[in-house]
């Protein structure tokens, strides 16, 4: 593939969402661009971006002449066009739990811990994260109990699947927003395993091109 002809995402470091599909992509083996988008200095909102992403969030990716976006339909996308290494199981049960557990994050947490949401809850920063807390604890809680059914090393068995690449990143926001795993042995278990593998170690906030050397210093990175 030419540098040309490279993927090019759209994506900013902390953004869960974007993180996920770093994940994939890496796992996936496959090369591609970053191109930062600020959020908190609002570049998401540049006409020029809103042309390529009608919502105005990220990550936005371009990739095979098409543009997608949408993390969770990116990551159908890629599991589909690129299939080794898989992403779902072959049973339709077992792909079924791992996008219950997909879900459950990227419907039932992210949303109420994203920056455009706790905005509009107050102007305090307490209150933020009260709220944001609130709503973390109750998936991570019904997370948890449907990982005493389903995992294994990971989220639903031994192999790595969507539902590992959504909860690393929400792991890192939990504890952004005071949420101890000291309740949650099977997320904290499986979230180890997770960082001692490769493409969620390159996928990480810390070793992105738009990390500020602040966020870098403030994570523990020993394990990456």
């Amino acid at each position: 593939m030419s540098e040309n002809s490279r993927p090019r995402l759209y994506s900013y470091f902390r953004s869960s969402c974007a993180w996920r599909v770093r994940i994939a992509l890496a796992y996936k083996g496959i090369q591609y661009e970053t191109i930062p988008v600020n959020l908190l200095k609002r570049e998401q909102n540049d006409e020029k971006y809103t042309k390529i992403n009608k919502m105005a969030q990220v990550p936005t990716l371009e990739m095979d002449g098409r543009v997608l976006t949408q993390s969770l339909a990116i990551l159908e996308y890629l599991e589909e066009t690129h299939p080794t290494p898989p992403l779902l199981p072959k049973d339709p049960f077992l792909r079924a739990r791992v996008r219950q557990l997909a879900e459950i994050i990227a419907s039932g947490i992210q949303p109420l811990q994203n920056l455009s949401v706790i905005t509009k809850v107050s102007d305090d920063q307490d209150k933020r994260t009260d709220f944001a807390h609130h709503w973390i604890v109750k998936g991570l809680d019904a997370f948890e109990k449907v990982l005493e059914e389903t995992s294994g090393q990971y989220c639903v068995g031994d192999a790595v699947t969507l539902a590992d690449i959504c909860l690393a990143p929400q792991v890192v926001a939990a504890e952004r927003f005071k949420v101890r795993l000291d309740n949650y042995p099977h997320i904290a278990r499986i979230n180890n395993n997770l960082n001692q593998l490769e493409p969620f170690q390159l996928a990480h906030m810390v070793n992105q091109p738009d990390t500020p050397d602040e966020f870098k210093k403030a994570v523990n990175i020993e394990h990456l």
